[in-house]
């Protein structure tokens, strides 16, 4: 065979077995339905299920309402009934709470009686029952109403608001004022066992230890408008639900959470902290 011949024979073998060898070893082509893969996303199970909604606080939807407070953090029951001159237990009623121990940030209570105007302003003075006999916790003697010292019997009937007749929580000088930011109420110091006096009559509607920053805390409510705090006793001699009357011993002077023996005394006004020297009479 001339070798121009075999030449081309060569090339021509060559090139066969380089197409055969091509077409052997091509990749795979993968089929992608653009419209097939929609259809098997959308049946999906995970894909059509619709995302869970952000469950809201109890109250939520009362949010910014007037009469409704929202909880923040640190709260306590205890405080917020204190701070809108409510009973805890009356708030806890309200709310339908099982534990009042168990509040949620975000949570909104109501924080005025069922069917009442946020708005009016009210001081209807509380019932008293004209016989409840005051029995302190530790069993006790009744302290009869001639064990009330003369000094503060005889400077309690001068000035009343919201027809409360007020008097003095005790005989002691005032030794720290009123201060809006700092001291919400009055400091008297004195000695442990020194008597704390209610300065109107009223029912008791918180004695316990509770609310941090005021020890052995005796919360009297007067009426509609007006409460008053007796902090940093070292005993109470009251329960919560007594019904007390003006210048009954309630407590006795004492320093639970508080660096000196003292008496802090707080008047709250619809739950604001007002001046209790501009309610008290003159001395």
């Amino acid at each position: 065979m001339p070798s121009s011949l075999r030449f081309l024979f060569v090339l021509s073998t060559s090139l066969l077995l380089s197409a055969c060898g091509t077409s052997l070893h091509r990749a795979p082509v993968e089929d992608r339905n653009p419209q097939q893969s929609r259809s098997a996303a959308e049946a999906s199970p995970a894909a059509s299920a619709p995302a869970p909604e952000a469950k809201l606080p109890p109250g939520a939807e009362n949010a910014g309402k007037p009469g409704y407070y929202t909880v923040k953090p640190g709260d306590a029951l205890i405080r917020i009934a204190l701070d809108n001159g409510q009973s805890w237990r009356d708030v806890a009623k309200w709310n339908s709470l099982e534990n009042p121990n168990r509040i949620e940030v975000g949570q909104v209570l109501r924080v005025v009686p069922p069917g009442a105007d946020p708005s009016a302003v009210t001081a209807k003075p509380i019932a008293t029952a004209p016989k409840v006999e005051s029995r302190p916790l530790d069993v006790k003697p009744p302290v009869a109403a001639a064990s009330v010292p003369a000094t503060a019997a005889s400077t309690s009937s001068a000035s009343e608001d919201d027809g409360i007749a007020w008097g003095w929580p005790v005989t002691q000088p005032i030794s720290a004022g009123f201060d809006d930011q700092r001291n919400k109420g009055l400091d008297f110091a004195g000695k442990p066992g020194d008597p704390v006096l209610a300065v109107a009559d009223g029912r008791v509607v918180y004695a316990g230890s509770g609310l941090r920053g005021y020890g052995n805390l005796v919360i009297i409510k007067h009426n509609n408008t007006y409460l008053t705090a007796y902090a940093h006793n070292r005993a109470m001699l009251v329960e919560q639900d007594q019904v007390v009357r003006k210048g009954q011993r309630i407590a006795e002077m004492g320093s639970t959470e508080s660096d000196t023996v003292k008496l802090h005394f707080e008047v709250r006004k619809l739950g604001k902290p007002v001046d209790p020297a501009k309610l008290l009479p003159p001395r």
